[in-house]
This record gives C-alpha cells, sequence and structure tokens, in this order.
C-alpha cells in the first residue's frame, strides 16, 4: 500500500533525512577520531615503557662496571 504525503510533508522527510545523516556522520567522526586518540595513547604508553626499560637497563649496566671497577682497584 502506497502512502501520498503532502508536499511540506514530503520536504519536511527530506530535510530530517539530511538532518539526520550529518548527524550520523559527524557521530561517525567522532567515533574515527576517539579511536586514533586511542591508539596514539596506546603507542606512547608503549614506547615509554620500552624508554624506561633500557634506561633502567643502561643504569644496571653502569653500576656494574662501575662496582666492577671499583673492586679491580681494592
Amino acid at each position: 500500500m502506497t502512502q501520498t504525503h503532502s508536499k511540506s510533508r514530503q520536504q519536511a522527510e527530506i530535510a530530517f533525512g539530511h538532518t539526520q545523516a550529518q548527524f550520523f556522520a559527524r557521530d561517525h567522526a567522532v567515533e574515527e577520531l576517539d579511536a586514533l586518540v586511542q591508539a596514539r595513547e596506546a603507542k606512547t604508553l608503549r614506547l615509554r615503557e620500552a624508554r624506561l626499560a633500557k634506561e633502567a637497563q643502561e643504569i644496571a649496566a653502569a653500576t656494574e662496571a662501575l662496582i666492577s671497577r671499583r673492586l679491580r682497584k681494592s
């Protein structure tokens, strides 16, 4: 069964459809930005942990070298 609407109703339906499409497009864009931010934060955390581990290893190696030099001198 086909419904016929007045011209103003049809225009309102079309306008509503455009508005709704814009809303969903904006929502989709926000979701994409959130995903990018989350990925960047995860990468930053991973790199920070790697840097801290490397720095700790370097400190341990320097400490070990210093201790071995002091032991050789005595």
